[in-house]
């Protein structure tokens, strides 16, 4: 199982390519409109925008798991992202990122990176997995992780070549 084989859809409902992603850093978060943490969409726009030209993308999947904290629809959480934080990285359909109906891109993710303790259950919106060139999980970072306090890790994996 690859990550770049995963079926995705964008928050419209449009299939979405992660194999054109290949070759680029990502930073995958399940996230939320309703959560304390929100305000991180924030940065990670920052992020995004600081590092998108050299091969950095963030992938934001709404997830309702927690505390139903994202209960509009894929199309409307979009729309909110764009509205209030002017998300410009690509917004992705609504997941469950855990259980047995868990999307299979979080389960790939999980595995390859599980949290404390080597459990792998994402534990709260806002996890977020930062994925290497190569399309392996460099390293989970938990909801408390702020999107300025991952820069170190990911200037680290954008320093690191690329190699088909």
């Amino acid at each position: 199982m690859s990550l770049y084989t995963q079926d995705c859809r964008t928050h419209t409902g449009e299939p979405f390519n992660l194999r054109a992603l290949r070759g680029q850093v990502l930073l995958v978060a399940n996230v939320a409109s309703r959560c304390g943490f929100t305000p991180q969409l924030e940065g990670l726009e920052k992020l995004y925008r600081e590092y998108r030209d050299q091969g950095f993308t963030v992938l934001a999947f709404p997830c309702n798991q927690f505390g139903r904290q994202a209960p509009e629809s894929s199309r409307q959480f979009g729309a909110f992202c764009e509205r209030r934080y002017a998300v410009t990285f690509p917004v992705m359909e609504k997941v469950r990122v855990n259980g047995r109906d868990g999307h299979p891109l979080f389960v790939h993710l999980r595995r390859q990176a599980p949290g404390i303790l080597g459990t792998t259950p994402i534990k709260w919106n806002f996890t977020k997995f930062l994925v290497g060139r190569d399309g392996q999980v460099i390293r989970r970072f938990g909801p408390r992780a702020e999107p300025r306090a991952l820069r170190r890790a990911i200037e680290d994996a954008l320093d690191t070549p690329f190699s088909a």
